[in-house]
């Protein structure tokens, strides 16, 4: 169906597709031609001020300064990379130190020395970064007198990385930026070399921080926090496990998805684009399980995850990550918790909750992304059947798809919920205002 869309808030003069879908014979050409005339009536006469050329497209600023290099050795131009740009002293931040097993550190390290730039290291980055070692980060920079971070790692690294960045430029304590969102005003440069195809953040504007004192994990978005530049080799994550493989696939869907289902009327060519890059990961993805040190399945997880969260899917469109939102209080309360796997169990039963409220757009994307046949007459058993789907190949990938695998039990579902909707006094928005019962709700459908 493309752009073509009816109405859905005109329900007293509107022909929805449901309905006419019971008496057009879509295997004939005659029937289609049917329905493309209908709608196309419908929008001349009703929506000429809405559709033009059958889509909506907000107005947009797309902004992406990061500069990339990416393939092969990558991690090697490093050095001569950040002498261009006039850097002198890098901190090098990192994670647990298998960078340092690997070899990955000591590269880097040559690299820097090669081109007489002098570094400093701060390892020690958890999964869901601490705002605590983010503190003591801003404290070292300013010890060791560096001018450029370099985050040698994946989503938690980098995120640590720009908050830390962001503290050293607006001399503020990042966590109080995040609570309050007072957005930053000047710039402290950072850099990637991702050794994790997942978060996006080596191009995004976006990061997330967890603070243990308050249960709490937030996050703050700008456009000073993107990287000025990423180096990324797709052999740097021939490494990386079964199960965080199958996290980042996820993450990179998620950023899609979340994207692709607003409250807009269609945008069609930022949707195809969505489908795409979700397609290719999806057939990536199961190759990289099987296979991880294949080097085109690689690549396109790793290239994927970047065009999925620097902004290119949500040109022209409202978007607000009702399912992020949801999960970063599981992870937030429960810190074992990855994102990756909160979001494989979160998302499918939040689309369970919501798809009644878009039936076309979820079976669209039950059709054209997981290969569901439609049932014209039944629109909403191919969006349950596509929602199914989903869950099925994030099995098949070993992730986990139930509130109980995470190790939450339903006592657990109330404490969650209240920090979503800071005790039932906020909502999430979505397709509807979500509640502090309906975030319940949603849980049940995960338990």
């Amino acid at each position: 169906m493309g752009c073509h869309r009816l109405n859905r808030n005109d329900r007293g003069n509107t022909l929805f597709l449901k309905d006419i879908y019971h008496w057009i014979d879509f295997g004939t050409l005659s029937g289609r031609k049917a329905l493309t005339d209908i709608v196309g009536n419908f929008i001349n006469q009703k929506e000429a001020n809405t559709f033009k050329g059958g889509c909506v497209m907000y107005n947009f600023m797309y902004f992406t300064p990061t500069k990339v290099f990416f393939g092969n050795d990558a991690e090697s131009k490093v050095g001569e990379v950040l002498k261009e740009y006039g850097y002198k002293k890098i901190l090098i931040h990192y994670g647990g130190g298998s960078i340092k097993k690997t070899g990955l550190f000591d590269r880097i390290a040559k690299s820097l020395y090669d081109a007489g730039l002098a570094y400093a290291e701060l390892g020690g980055v958890e999964p869901n970064p601490k705002i605590g070692l983010i503190r003591e980060g801003i404290k070292f920079c300013k010890q060791e007198e560096v001018d450029f971070i370099l985050a040698v790692g994946g989503g938690s690294v980098i995120d640590s990385a720009k908050s830390i960045s962001m503290g050293l430029a607006n001399n503020m304590d990042p966590w109080d930026m995040i609570s309050t969102q007072t957005m930053p005003t000047k710039q402290f440069p950072i850099g990637v070399v991702l050794t994790l195809a997942a978060a996006g953040s080596e191009m995004s504007n976006s990061h997330v921080v967890s603070n243990p004192e308050v249960h709490l994990k937030r996050s703050l978005d700008h456009d000073l926090l993107r990287p000025i530049v990423t180096f990324m080799n797709p052999e740097l994550t021939y490494t990386v496990n079964k199960f965080q493989t199958g996290c980042g696939i996820v993450d990179t869907m998620m950023h899609t998805f979340e994207r692709y289902f607003t409250i807009d009327e269609d945008n069609d060519l930022i949707d195809r684009i969505s489908e795409g890059i979700i397609v290719s990961v999806k057939n990536a993805g199961l190759v990289a399980i099987k296979e991880p040190d294949n080097y085109e399945a690689r690549a396109t997880l790793m290239w994927a995850s970047s065009l999925s969260h620097n902004g290119l899917t949500g040109c022209g469109k409202k978007t607000y990550f009702p399912a992020h939102m949801i999960e970063h209080d599981i992870s937030g309360v429960f810190d074992h918790v990855a994102h990756g796997a909160g979001l494989s169990v979160i998302f499918p039963a939040w689309a369970t909750y919501i798809y009644k409220h878009d039936i076309r757009k979820f079976s669209q994307f039950a059709a054209r992304i997981w290969g569901v046949e439609m049932d014209y007459d039944h629109p909403e058993k191919t969006a349950l059947a596509g929602i199914e789907t989903m869950k099925n190949y994030f099995r098949q990938i070993g992730m986990p798809t139930t509130m109980k695998e995470l190790g939450i039990e339903p006592k657990d579902y109330e404490k969650i919920a209240d920090k979503s909707t800071n005790k039932g006094e906020k909502t999430v928005e979505s397709y509807i205002q979500l509640t502090k019962e309906d975030i319940i709700a949603i849980y049940n459908l995960a338990r």
